[in-house]
């Protein structure tokens, strides 16, 4: 299993991705889920994925083998629609090729894709696992996919679409701390990049591993916090 969460904010776009996608008694495999395809001041393309493992993989190989080829390709494209268009593309047509190698797999995958082409705004899609997808939009400016229903309270609460860069990261994480202490299927290390509106590189790209004090501070915070609250709420009357 995995989490991931992006938010597109005025100042510019968040995104955030734990890295297990098999946990067991004996096995947990970790994988990279937050990619990146940059040409630096002209695009920005960044994606997330979740699902069959196999699937992503190729979906990312198959896109990059024909980045600057004449078929459709993500340095080719001319918006972000055209990104996601490509993406869900590839999707599907790796879903129909290894489909009938086995029989009850779900081959499916979901993408967050997300970045800034020159000429357009900052944009982030969701991609469904049939190849269809979704913009976002200031009123709902965020997306997740995999594990979503333990980090979703916080982000329902606290993200609009004027949250700033720092607190989009800092609500991201509390998100995801919440989703490891309730999923063991979940766990660090993350991945977490910032990107400015208008900036076309992506170098705010953090790694937060078991050692990054931070990470442990936030969230012991925000537990010590939410306790708090919860004790100074006044008793029901019956």
């Amino acid at each position: 299993m995995t989490y991931c969460v992006a938010m597109a904010l005025k100042d510019g776009l968040v995104f955030a991705a734990d890295s297990r996608t098999n946990a067991g008694v004996d096995q947990i495999a970790t994988y990279r889920k937050l990619h990146k395809f940059v040409i630096e001041g002209e695009r920005v393309i960044l994606m997330m994925t979740a699902g069959n493992l196999a699937t992503t993989q190729s979906v990312l190989s198959l896109m990059r083998m024909r980045l600057n080829s004449d078929r459709p390709n993500l340095f080719g494209a001319a918006t972000m629609y055209d990104v996601a268009t490509i993406v869900g593309a590839t999707g599907r047509e790796v879903v129909a090729r290894d489909a009938g190698q086995g029989q009850g797999v779900d081959f499916g995958s979901s993408f967050i894709v997300g970045g800034q082409i020159q000429g357009e705004p900052p944009r982030l899609f969701l991609i469904y696992p049939e190849g269809n997808f979704i913009e976002c939009t200031p009123d709902t400016p965020y997306f997740q996919i995999g594990e979503t229903k333990y980090g979703k309270p916080i982000l329902d609460r606290v993200i609009d679409y004027h949250t700033s860069l720092d607190d989009g990261i800092k609500c991201a994480l509390i998100s995801i701390d919440s989703t490891i202490r309730s999923n063991l299927s979940v766990g660090l290390p993350l991945d977490v990049l910032r990107y400015r509106r208008g900036s076309f590189i992506a170098s705010e790209h953090f790694n937060l591993d078991e050692h990054h004090e931070g990470f442990h501070q936030l969230g012991e915070a925000w537990s010590v916090g939410l306790r708090d609250v919860f004790h100074r709420i006044p008793n029901l009357k019956w």
